[in-house]
């Protein structure tokens, strides 16, 4: 293959994503295409969240897991790529000895980033895609299974980042603490004074792109809106069903049609807090700007 290929690998609490993305000529519009992107829904952070690390099941799945995303980057040539953990092996005991044991049988290393490092990359390709005046304010939202980062960005750069223990996965498990929930509002609450409810929020992950299909299907650009009104309708009309049903009206697979509804409800809450009426949401993620990172001439 001509066209030198880089990859990220997301190592979520919900989800295992690998992403490949090959350099563009120069003078193109993109630096970097997309040319391979695959989803396996591996829950971490049921084991995580619940027990404090992660089972013997799911470590050999996860090793099995990684031998088969390198495989896949060799047979695309990969010249570089970065592979990055986040909350259920942030919180997982036996994180740092899943760690080596992969690095010893897969050749992958494995960073366990904190929140902040998490956030960074998150909002650093947002902030080059995202046009704006200088003076308007985000607050990029990305809701995980085991946490929810907040990223402050003014004039495209990122002045305030903090990461809550408040996930889709930690919701179900019952696992997020009442101390941590009033440190999210208060969080919010004292954002919204300090600029005034003159607050664009931006929502990134799978499920706000599943909620926007869902709630204003229309939109399908680089940078989509979907009205709160609009996420609450959606949000009470899922509320209805089991995610058996869920999967079967609304086409979403099986670990997905879970945890939506959590998912909303905590775009939800942020934007009843800062007084949002409407989620900016661009189409890429954490695993973008892991790819991004590592790319020479966007680093």
């Amino acid at each position: 293959m001509s066209k030198s290929h880089y990859a990220g690998i997301d190592i979520g609490s919900n989800a295992v994503r690998l992403l490949i993305k090959c350099l563009n000529e120069p003078g193109s519009t993109e630096p970097l295409s997309k040319v391979q992107l695959v989803r396996v829904p591996l829950r971490l952070g049921e084991d995580s969240f619940t027990d404090g690390s992660i089972s013997k099941k799911k470590s050999k799945q996860l090793i099995s897991l990684m031998k088969a995303y390198r495989e896949l980057m060799e047979i695309y040539e990969v010249t570089s790529f970065r592979a990055c953990a986040t909350s259920a092996m942030r919180d997982a005991k036996n994180g740092p000895e899943l760690v080596e044991k992969i690095k010893e049988k897969t050749g992958i290393h494995i960073e366990i980033i904190n929140g902040r490092e998490e956030a960074r990359l998150i909002s650093a390709d947002l902030m080059r895609s995202l046009e704006g005046k200088s003076e308007d304010t985000f607050l990029y939202v990305d809701v995980g299974g085991g946490s929810t980062e907040l990223n402050v960005v003014r004039g495209h750069e990122l002045i305030d980042s903090h990461s809550f223990d408040i996930g889709t996965i930690r919701q179900l498990s019952g696992k997020v603490r009442e101390e941590e929930r009033q440190s999210f509002c208060s969080f919010l609450t004292q954002l919204a004074a300090d600029y005034s409810g003159h607050i664009r929020l931006v929502g990134t992950g799978g499920n706000i792109n599943k909620l926007l299909r869902l709630g204003a299907p229309s939109e399908r650009a680089n940078v989509n809106l979907l009205p709160v009104s609009s996420l609450r309708s959606v949000a009470d009309e899922l509320r209805r069903y089991t995610p058996d049903q869920r999967m079967q009206l609304f086409r979403l697979k099986p670990d997905r049609a879970e945890v939506i509804v959590p998912a909303a409800d905590i775009f939800l809450k942020v934007a009843e807090i800062t007084g949002g009426t409407e989620i900016i949401v661009p189409t890429k993620g954490l695993a973008d700007g892991i790819v991004d990172s590592i790319c020479p001439i966007i680093v």
